[in-house]
């Protein structure tokens, strides 16, 4: 058979695999064996499997691929953040960062190679959109990340973020199912509630996600606290305004009881006034939101935004704080090896 004909391993589930082994006259125990391989202990090829004969890894190969994201470079950065640059098994780049801190080890990971959402802010969305990652690609990302982790800081993964390339929403079954092996016990047994996906605000997908009853958190990215300004720098506003959203992330919370962040970026002389801060005060009573993060914005060749002062900064953050709004800076990491929040494009 072609090897373009193979059905990847990966996307068997476990009684599937019994059956494959029953029908090929094997015992059903060695389903679990190699479903072991490839989700617990991230086994890259079929001989890797050493507990089976010769015959039954010559036959899987025969029957099955088992493609995996490669890491084709790392960048690291004076503040300790490293970027990786993963390589797909047909050739497209997609990047994943590792964000240390004393309490934290996060993987940043993408959902897409490339997006569609075109955020004039996000170097991203200047890229074009190739395809979703499939839910094993994000897995690899995360496994990849870990293993970096260990070795960097001699600590697991303690929390994961989709906030990398693409929008999670948009590739909505990827992601969830991604989550499932992330935290299932034949997985990484990562406890869902420290994966948090952001999202740039897909009001249905997010409704879907509280009819889901998911466990994970969910951050909404903001950055402007009007539809008008909105819909200037976020495409996606124009079919998804602010009060849709408020709705959908009622909705959600009401399903789920999870935790809701807002994300809002700070440009200079765009949305960084008192009366801006009043406008996002606003949205966050509506809505039972934990935080809002305020992100340093991170420079970008296509873009002209820049970022304001550091008084400015302040002044907005103390009038969310005098008015009671859990607020917290976000300070960029990674910004030398253009591994900040909005500026994965796979550059070197």
């Amino acid at each position: 058979m072609l090897a373009s004909q193979l059905k990847n391993i990966r996307h068997l589930s476990l009684p599937e695999l019994e059956q494959y082994f029953l029908e090929m006259g094997e015992k059903k125990f060695r389903a679990q064996q190699v479903y072991e391989w490839i989700w617990k202990k991230h086994a890259h090829s079929f001989d890797a499997m050493t507990n089976l004969g010769k015959e039954t890894r010559a036959n899987l190969a025969e029957h099955f691929t088992l493609p995996a994201l490669s890491v084709e470079t790392t960048q690291h950065s004076s503040d300790g953040t490293i970027k990786s640059r993963f390589k797909t098994v047909e050739g497209h780049m997609v990047e994943g960062v590792l964000i240390p801190t004393d309490e934290r080890k996060t993987a940043c990971v993408s959902s897409q190679i490339g997006c569609s959402l075109s955020c004039k802010f996000c170097a991203t969305g200047y890229m074009e959109r190739k395809r979703n990652l499939t839910y094993d690609e994000i897995y690899d990302e995360v496994v990849l990340l870990n293993q970096q982790s260990e070795k960097a800081y001699n600590k697991k993964l303690s929390n994961i973020v989709f906030m990398g390339m693409g929008e999670p929403l948009l590739n909505y079954n990827n992601v969830l199912k991604a989550i499932e092996k992330i935290s299932s016990e034949d997985g990484l047994g990562m406890s869902p509630r420290r994966i948090t996906v952001s999202t740039a605000g897909v009001a249905k997908m997010i409704r879907k996600l509280g009819d889901d009853k998911v466990k994970f958190k969910l951050a909404l990215s903001l950055h402007a606290a009007n539809d008008k300004k909105r819909n200037e720098i976020m495409p996606i506003n124009e079919t998804n305004s602010i009060k849709e959203l408020i709705d959908a992330l009622n909705y959600f919370y009401k399903q789920t009881g999870n935790e809701i962040t807002f994300e809002y970026i700070l440009f200079n002389n765009f949305n960084d006034s008192i009366k801006d801060a009043d406008e996002l005060i606003r949205i966050y009573r509506q809505v039972p939101a934990d935080l809002i993060n305020i992100i340093e914005y991170n420079p970008i060749e296509a873009a002209k935004f820049l970022k304001p002062d550091e008084d400015t900064t302040m002044q907005f953050m103390q009038h969310l704080e005098k008015n009671r709004v859990n607020v917290r800076l976000r300070r960029s990491r990674g910004k030398d090896i253009d591994a900040a929040c909005g500026q994965l494009a796979n550059k070197n």
